[in-house]
């Protein structure tokens, strides 16, 4: 599980241990993910399954996609699909992707790298396996989150950042027990390079054996700590977690989660993505790609989308799809 890494965490900067005025947040629940298959059938762990939205606002779902190794010709994605009222955020940990969107925005995404997409208004987009890895099959892992955005914001149009994994903030603990990349929002006064119009923040956490965990965190957000691999403890009282599995926390100051002393030799480190943000607090209507606040909002980006409002795939897209389906 490679994303962006360093060999030595003690050349970063610190994150500085919250004081003790800091409430330590408590775990309220710890579920796990029931795994599935998304787009033309590749596997995925439903990360927020059977958690209440109102610990989850403004998040709406997040997939952990593989960890997967594919066989040749094995590689799949999506297809062509709307989206509105929402961001979608890719981030990838092993492998390639690419992703195109009927509003211009795209580009190929590799391990460490994230692309947020703003779907406000409404757009199409792909994602799938570039053609070579299609052929030589290979290693691939990553995430997508959803994010919602305020009723004010959900007919904004479109938006597209492309974060390469260089752009990424990285940071340490005092004693260098664990590396943190800050995809987004802020950490200890360190801001990561993703742009959100609902404030939140996104972290990839790798904790080395043994080692304890301690952060700060904003106490006007949620908080929840997602483990992509790995075995360790979650709250001031361990409670135990895994691969697959979701802390959700309660209110407070800081949040703390610890790496089991032994690990297994494919996950030498517990990996946990921790998100927090400001709760929107708004009436939700979701349905398939379309997130809104009514169900007649939802029926509007229904009908817009068979209208063809909601954007027209590309010609060379077109043109590419053909070609494929010629040779299949």
């Amino acid at each position: 599980m490679p994303a962006v890494t360093v060999e030595n965490p003690l050349t970063l900067p610190r994150v500085a241990e919250p004081g003790p005025e800091a409430a330590a947040r408590k775990v309220l629940a710890v579920t796990t993910a029931p795994g599935g298959f998304e787009g033309e059938g590749f596997p995925v762990r439903r990360a927020f399954a059977g958690i209440d939205y109102r610990h989850l606002d403004p998040f709406i779902m997040m997939d952990q996609m593989g960890e997967v190794e594919y066989a040749p010709g094995e590689p799949k994605g999506t297809p062509w699909h709307p989206h509105r009222g929402f961001e979608t955020v890719t981030y990838l940990i092993d492998g390639t992707f690419v992703h195109q969107d009927s509003n211009g925005g795209g580009g190929v995404i590799n391990g460490g790298d994230t692309q947020w997409m703003t779907a406000g208004s409404g757009l199409l987009h792909i994602e799938a396996p570039p053609e070579s890895l299609v052929v030589s099959g290979g290693l691939f892992h990553g995430l997508q989150l959803w994010v919602n955005l305020p009723a004010s914001d959900k007919m904004m149009p479109p938006r597209y950042q492309d974060i390469g994994g260089g752009r990424v903030t990285l940071l340490t603990t005092p004693d260098g027990g664990a590396l943190l990349r800050v995809i987004a929002g802020e950490l200890d006064g360190h801001s990561g390079p993703g742009i959100t119009h609902t404030p939140i923040t996104m972290i990839h956490a790798t904790i080395a054996p043994g080692a304890q965990l301690t952060l700060p965190w904003r106490e006007d957000f949620n908080a929840l700590a997602y483990v992509l691999a790995g075995r360790g403890g979650v709250g001031t009282d361990r409670r135990p977690v895994r691969t697959g599995q979701t802390a959700v926390f309660g209110g407070g100051g800081s949040l703390t989660l610890h790496a089991e002393a032994s690990q297994d030799s494919r996950t030498p480190a517990l990996e946990v993505v921790l998100l927090g943000g400001r709760p929107i607090r708004e009436p939700m209507a979701h349905y398939g790609p379309f997130v809104m606040n009514s169900r007649q909002e939802l029926q509007q980006a229904f009908d817009d989308f068979q209208a063809g409002r909601l954007g027209t795939i590309p010609t060379t897209a077109r043109e590419r799809t053909k070609t494929a389906e010629q040779h299949s």
